[in-house]
């Protein structure tokens, strides 16, 4: 596996924002979204190879319940399903963080997935326009992950318009509540979020979907954990 970093932190995200967690973040992606506030795993990749079994150990070394798999796009990485495995068996509540594209039979207790809507096309990158359209809607790996794992879906909402797409978007998936979705400003800095926060939270709460304020951006801005 290549991995940009683990460490531990707040999960900020989603069903269990403000629990303490140890996160396995993976280097490599097969977007490029425009706003990824983690560079370093796509557009200017770093990390080592490591065995998943030095993984795990380096995870279970932490006195921590919850662990998150993260990345990049995490499911690249064939490891992830013993290292997931693994982890469960020694009792970790395992999240993975993907964006939807890559399905893999891997064990989660919460399996989050951020689909990437239209507003995340890259900018300025002529070789990667096309791949990032063609590949950031898989409609056919979300139902297959809905299917496998408990889920939640988490969107990023850059404007109001963006609401719409949404919308549209989860007509194609009626077996999903409401409550399974977050909606989250995108922003790396602490005033934007809240000010995007000032119009999306009151949305979310009218369309019956529930606000994701990124909560580790708040606490501690958007910086490297390591």
């Amino acid at each position: 596996m290549r991995i940009a970093e683990i460490f531990h932190s707040v999960q900020g995200e989603g069903e269990f924002s403000g629990t303490p967690s140890v996160f396995v973040r993976t280097t490599g992606c097969n977007l490029r979204c425009w706003f990824c506030d983690t560079p370093y795993t796509s557009f200017k990749a770093e990390g080592l190879q490591r065995d998943w079994q030095d993984v795990l150990q380096e995870v279970l070394e932490f006195d921590c319940l919850h662990v998150v798999l993260t990345g990049g796009e995490p499911l690249l990485q064939p490891d992830l399903l013993p290292l997931a495995h693994a982890l469960r068996q020694q009792r970790r509540i395992v999240t993975i963080e993907t964006a939807g594209t890559v399905f893999r039979p891997v064990e989660a207790d919460l399996m989050s997935i951020s689909p990437k809507l239209s507003n995340s096309a890259p900018i300025g990158l002529n070789r990667w326009e096309q791949r990032h359209e063609r590949d950031r809607n898989r409609p056919d790996v979300i139902r297959q992950m809905l299917q496998a794992s408990p889920c939640q879906l988490k969107f990023v909402v850059d404007q109001p318009a963006d609401l719409d797409e949404i919308v549209q978007y989860l007509r194609g998936f009626p077996e999903i509540a409401p409550n399974q979705v977050w909606l989250m400003p995108q922003g790396i800095r602490q005033e934007e979020l809240a000010a995007k926060g000032v119009w999306l939270a009151p949305l979310a709460e009218q369309i019956g979907y529930r606000f994701c304020p990124r909560r580790h951006i708040e606490m501690y801005g958007n910086v490297r954990a390591t």
